[in-house]
């Protein structure tokens, strides 16, 4: 006997209104029978499914879209393997603090605990990557855990990341009381960000005005507040590092930028503030190794950017642009005590060694082998991109050159979970929340490989999405590592394999180019398939002799206290007492 259809009651029914009445416009999924009555509803809402081919693409298109937009992103994935795939997008949600809902189904509840269909508790899986993990077994529950998710996602009162709810199909048929569907539910939350408390401003304020090297290093938390930033780097003349998390935040040509003195500045410092950013592996860990003697001031929205490693002098906990604000607002019309020369010369060698590494980008040689070096390839694509171009980078290698090759307003990377293979899923999601808006995909070989089937997603879908691939035929970091370290290459390398083919294969415009003479033209083909609505892939081989930053810092062979080679011999001296 067949089920009977969905009702307009039904709880996912509700599900499908909550989702509609949040402003979700997309949900990325995969389809499954214990998921069918959300995905049907979810139609008859006008809400468009973005179908995917792995449920792991699935939560990192929804991490995109939740990133770009800062609202609410969502994944519907099956029961079982639905849920076990999409875990390694969780975790990178997780570490990210992406407000993304995922919702999956169960088995019937009469046949619960009996070697079901993909009866499995997912919950005990995901707990300890989200911030909710709950099964709603009953229908007039729905609403209410819907309400209480999505305010977890959003950190309402805590910090945000992923939520994951599911339910028994049997619960999904089954009608909600309409007196349990009340209105407040499907409102969006009136929530304020939270304000600095005034204390914390003007202690925050006197930390500044007596700094005479103070730097601003941004993160997550910062999204949302680059003219508060501007204005209070320019008032406290202060330099500036972006991070992956914000890259773009601050435009490459404001005076504080000082990207390319990176470690210079990090060791020059007397004040250090973070926005919004945790001192993790990639700011080691705030060790007076690396930063000396430097103080710091710490203002976040949650305490996991705030205390993390190394307290500040000051902490400030709030809304990351509210604090900023309140501190320019709060700063005395004197000078303060900031060493402008400092400043000056920073930003006079970063504008050198800025213009050296374009240059030098230009003009790089092809490798022994006759491949081209990557930054060859990234020097075409500075040319071609329009200024507001979304940039996403993915890889090891080429990551690293890619990070510091390829300007952006607005920039993802796999982040500090270091998950590649986010490039393709978070290149679609970023043109479809983003339309009008050029996306480029710059990522290697090995981690276009973990996604590689989701550009039949992009066709389907029509998001026009330029791949640029980087083909080295190998996982270079660790090649090169398994050369120097052990002298024996193992498990390591890859096939030159003919990326473009596979993208003709799907009806993708597809090109490999192996010659440096014919980057320019694949690169303007491809940026017309855009334009046309349509996605491209670029298939590029490079030399896998070309050595990036990451691969000579020692991050392959993993040191003992920091990340980077130069940093753990830093650290052993400090604890030392050298």
């Amino acid at each position: 006997m067949a089920p009977p259809p969905i009702g307009e009651q039904s709880a996912a029914a509700v599900i499908a209104r909550f989702l509609k009445a949040r402003g979700v416009r997309r949900v990325y999924a995969l389809c499954g029978g214990h998921v069918m009555p959300i995905w049907m509803r979810l139609d008859a809402e006008g809400i468009r499914i973005v179908d995917v081919r792995d449920e792991r693409a699935a939560v990192y298109m929804a991490h995109a879209e939740a990133q770009l937009t800062g609202t609410l992103g969502v994944a519907l994935v099956t029961a079982g393997p639905g849920v076990t795939n999409a875990m390694t997008g969780i975790a990178n949600a997780h570490v990210a603090k992406a407000p993304v809902l995922v919702l999956s189904g169960l088995p019937p509840t009469p046949q619960e605990n009996r070697g079901a269909l993909q009866d499995i508790v997912h919950t005990e899986l995901v707990r300890s990557l989200t911030r909710y993990a709950r099964t709603v077994r009953h229908p007039d529950l729905v609403p209410q855990e819907l309400a209480e998710a999505a305010a977890r996602a959003l950190g309402e009162g805590g910090e945000p990341g992923p939520v994951y709810l599911d339910f028994p199909i049997d619960t999904l048929r089954a009608d909600v009381a309409v007196r349990m569907q009340l209105p407040e539910v499907f409102a969006p939350p009136a929530a304020l960000p939270a304000p600095p408390h005034p204390q914390a401003v003007q202690a925050a304020v006197d930390l500044l005005w007596a700094a005479k090297r103070p730097l601003f290093i941004s993160g997550r938390g910062a999204r949302g507040a680059g003219p508060a930033l501007c204005a209070l780097l320019e008032k406290f003349g202060a330099a500036y590092l972006d991070t992956g998390e914000s890259k773009g935040l601050v435009p490459d040509d404001h005076p504080s930028v000082v990207a390319a003195m990176r470690g210079a500045v990090m060791g020059q410092a007397d004040l250090v503030i973070t926005v919004g950013r945790r001192l993790d592996f990639q700011l080691a860990f705030g060790s007076p190794a690396v930063f000396g003697d430097a103080q710091f001031l710490r203002i976040a929205d949650c305490a996991a950017e705030l205390r993390d490693n190394r307290r500040g002098t000051v902490e400030v906990l709030a809304d990351c642009g509210l604090a900023l604000q309140a501190i320019v607002d709060a700063a005395p019309a004197t000078v303060p005590a900031s060493d402008g020369a400092w400043l000056a010369g920073l930003r006079e060698q970063h504008r050198q060694r800025s213009a050296k590494l374009e240059q030098s980008m230009k003009d790089a040689r092809s490798g022994n082998d006759g491949r081209l070096h990557p930054n060859r390839v990234l020097a075409a694509l500075r040319e071609a991109l329009p200024p507001d171009a979304i940039v996403v980078a993915d890889g090891g290698d080429f990551l690293s050159f890619a990070r510091v090759g390829l300007p952006a307003s607005t920039y993802l990377d796999p982040g500090s979970l270091g998950c590649i293979g986010v490039g393709t899923p978070f290149g679609i999601a970023a043109s479809l929340a983003c339309p009008g808006r050029t996306v480029v995909v710059a990522t290697g070989d090995g981690a276009f490989g973990f996604n590689a089937m989701e550009i039949d997603t992009a066709v389907r879908q029509k998001a026009p999405v330029l791949i640029v691939v980087a083909n080295n035929g190998s996982w270079a970091i660790e090649v090169r590592d398994q050369q120097e370290t052990h002298g024996k290459v193992v498990g390591t390398q890859l096939q030159f394999a003919d990326h473009a083919a596979m993208a003709r294969a799907f009806h993708m415009h597809g090109e490999r180019v192996e010659k440096a003479e014919d980057l320019d033209g694949a690169i303007a083909r491809a940026l017309a398939e855009l334009r046309a609505g349509r996605p491209a892939l670029l298939d590029v081989v490079v030399t896998p002799e070309a050595a990036s930053s990451d691969a000579k810092s020692g991050l392959a062979w993993v040191p003992d206290l920091q990340a980077l080679a130069a940093w753990d011999e830093a650290e052993r001296r400090w604890r030392a007492g050298a």
